[in-house]
């Protein structure tokens, strides 16, 4: 490829990066400011869209890995995959089992992919590099939208809920890139970019590290929310939005 033509290849914390990481914040303070002044209808009509958004960009996405299919890409066992997935029904449907994945998941594990991204493509405009933030910027979002904007709240049952659902999405997502040779959520190797995960010890020892984290940071993530639960005497407005959504769902 011609010097002119070529792309150059996105670096982390290079311009663009922290230009994503500009837009993600000003996104995070929209979404809790339009949820907190949204009523329920207003809510549930927004909360629908912004779910269908999220649903069909990440179906666009994952077709585009379909031309063509490969073992290696086009099977939906990421974590992103997942957390995309249950993000976007979690918006639609306020259901209290997709809305804990989405809390743990997408405020965690998507949330430390915005800090060190494991992106392998050319710079802005590609569209590896669109598909890649547009994913983890909307489901960040949603985690935020969803407990700040319009006030729904993880409970101890959810953090068990969600820890047991990633604990056989490890167990899966190995089994098959055992067998399939692959390596989905880099659950058999570390990935090739830098990582959090190159401070946590070699394969598969740092896998113990991670699992010590997150049951402590989900933990932490939790305590707060239901200790002040029994001190509340009335739902804050946004609760309220929230109890009538989940209601209707």
């Amino acid at each position: 490829m011609d010097a002119p033509t070529a792309q150059r290849e996105f670096s982390a914390y290079g311009l663009s990066h922290w230009i994503v990481l500009a837009v993600f914040a000003v996104g995070a303070v929209l979404v809790v400011v339009i949820g907190r002044k949204q009523n329920p209808s207003a809510a549930r009509r927004f909360s629908r869209a912004f779910g269908a958004v999220t649903l069909g960009l990440y179906l666009a996405i994952y077709l585009s890995t379909l031309f063509p299919p490969t073992i290696g890409r086009s099977v939906p066992l990421r974590l992103t995959d997942l957390a995309t997935m249950v993000a976007g029904y979690a918006l639609v449907t306020h259901q209290r089992w997709a809305y804990a994945l989405t809390y743990y998941w997408c405020l965690t594990l998507s949330t430390q992919a915005l800090i060190s991204p494991a992106l392998e493509s050319p710079e802005f405009p590609h569209y590896e590099f669109l598909a890649f933030w547009a994913i983890h910027l909307a489901v960040v979002w949603a985690a935020i939208y969803l407990t700040w904007g319009i006030g729904m709240h993880p409970t101890w049952r959810s953090y068990w809920f969600a820890v047991a659902v990633t604990v056989v999405w490890v167990a899966v997502t190995f089994v098959f890139n055992s067998l399939a040779d692959t390596n989905y959520g880099f659950v058999n190797r570390k990935p090739s970019t830098p990582s959090l995960l190159d401070v946590l010890g070699p394969w598969p020892w740092y896998w113990g590290t991670v699992a010590v984290i997150l049951l402590v940071v989900w933990a932490l993530m939790t305590w707060p929310w239901v200790r002040s639960a029994p001190r509340s005497k009335s739902p804050a407005p946004t609760q309220q939005v929230s109890s009538q959504q989940t209601e209707d769902s």
